[in-house]
């Protein structure tokens, strides 16, 4: 009896073993993800991902910048593995709440395309445009310039989402590159003009649609989400010319919290999110068009080369660290509250 009763022993022992070496596997356990970007734009992305890996996925979505203050507040008990945003300003507000990322990661991508400490990484690219209603204005009517926005012409038709992170990293652009007064001068002259004011880029190119308004300043993708629905709005891009403020090339991307408590899964992630299935994403399935950054997967027919585009000659990496003067900036000329 006293043999069966220790091998009882050892056979609950070694099962309770077991069950604990299970539980520390990373593809068992859930990852929440904060979202700056749109659900309607990456949440098939993400269910690619729960459904390749098993890893079960939690989302937050919400605005980039305020999910950003979020974390900072949250500081170590943020319950946040990764920040998946909009644009490059909010991710280098945390950056120093990121783990560093592998360098077999970041090698996927170009270096201007991702921090340079090596905090967080660009996972798809876009460039800013203006889009245009076509039964209003014909393509050599429409600016080439964002500082032509300000002229009489354009008084009441140009749609801005001030509010959203790809307008608020465009002025940070327009900041490093013609400096701060020459900014600040150009904000307070199109407030001037009466633009319409959205919440996001998306609502902007659904009102070039039915001609509330005749220019808008977006990223290049929403035009594709929105033709996708309107197959027959009467939409375009302009692309700005080279050098221009308006012309800026950025990113979306993503980091892993030094804090998570699914580090592995965190990796794995933004792993997917730069491995070939997850960057063909854009061309192959994806509504809105974003521009791939591994190389060796080209852009969606019918947009130009990324390496063709030229905005102004700025650092992603710094537009963390310069985030909170370009919100305070955007206050002081009531663009924000």
């Amino acid at each position: 009896m006293k043999l069966v009763t220790l091998l009882t022993l050892f056979s609950t022992l070694f099962a309770v073993i077991a069950l604990a070496g299970c539980g520390g596997d990373s593809k068992s356990e859930s990852l929440t993800i904060y979202s700056g970007r749109e659900e309607e734009l990456v949440q098939p992305l993400i269910d690619m991902f729960e459904e390749k890996t098993g890893i079960e996925v939690d989302v937050r979505y919400g605005e980039s910048a305020e999910l950003a203050a979020t974390i900072a507040e949250e500081g170590d008990n943020s319950p946040a593995d990764v920040f998946f945003a909009q644009d490059p300003g909010s991710l280098g507000a945390v950056a120093g709440k990121f783990a560093e990322l592998p360098q077999e990661t970041l090698d996927r991508v170009a270096e201007r395309f991702r921090d340079s400490g090596g905090k967080w990484v660009g996972t798809s690219g876009r460039t800013r445009v203006l889009a245009y209603n076509t039964d209003a204005l014909t393509e050599d009517q429409v600016p080439d310039s964002v500082f032509d926005l300000t002229g009489p012409t354009w008084k009441g038709k140009v749609g801005i989402a001030p509010t959203n992170a790809s307008f608020q990293a465009f002025v940070t652009a327009m900041r490093l590159a013609v400096g701060e007064e020459k900014t600040k001068q150009w904000l307070i002259d199109l407030k001037r003009n009466e633009p319409k004011t959205y919440e996001k880029n998306t609502p902007i190119v659904e009102a070039l649609a039915t001609g509330e308004i005749d220019l808008g300043l977006v990223n290049h993708y929403y035009l594709y989400l929105v033709k996708e629905e309107q197959p027959g709005a009467p939409i375009a891009n302009h692309f700005l010319a080279k050098g221009d403020p308006g012309a800026l090339v950025s990113v979306a991307g993503a980091g892993a919290l030094a804090t998570a408590a699914n580090k592995e899964g965190a990796e794995e992630f933004i792993d997917y999110l730069l491995s070939d299935e997850g960057q063909r994403f854009y061309t192959e399935s994806a509504e809105e068009a974003e521009y791939p950054l591994v190389s060796g997967i080209p852009a969606k027919q019918g947009l130009p080369p990324l390496d063709a585009l030229e905005g102004p000659d700025v650092d992603l990496s710094t537009f963390g660290t310069e985030l909170s003067s370009t919100l305070e900036l955007l206050r002081e000329t009531g663009y924000l509250s």
